[in-house]
């Protein structure tokens, strides 16, 4: 059975391509969208770069992401993120 552990307080997440964060340098991090609405999440190679990626999140609902950790992410409107890991 896999199991979720927690590697940091949850933060929220930033909301501008300038502010983007690596989530204390994560590999996995679980997104929880708190909003009352769909939330884009976008990914970055660094701080102010061009989005390379986005995906939404509805609303209440969790996701992992799994990305390289110097890569940053921000969102649509700011959202729970904690830097987590799976284990066995």
């Amino acid at each position: 059975m896999q199991r979720t552990k927690i590697l940091s307080d949850v933060v929220l997440t930033p909301t501008t391509a300038g502010t983007a964060s690596s989530i204390g340098s994560a590999t996995c991090v679980r997104l929880y969208n708190n909003d009352v609405g769909v939330v884009t999440v976008s990914i970055s190679t660094s701080v102010g770069a061009a989005t390379t990626f986005n995906f939404s999140i509805p609303s209440s609902t969790v996701e992992f992401l799994e990305k390289i950790p110097t890569d940053v992410i921000y969102t649509s409107s700011q959202i729970q993120a904690n830097r987590v890991a799976f284990t066995n």
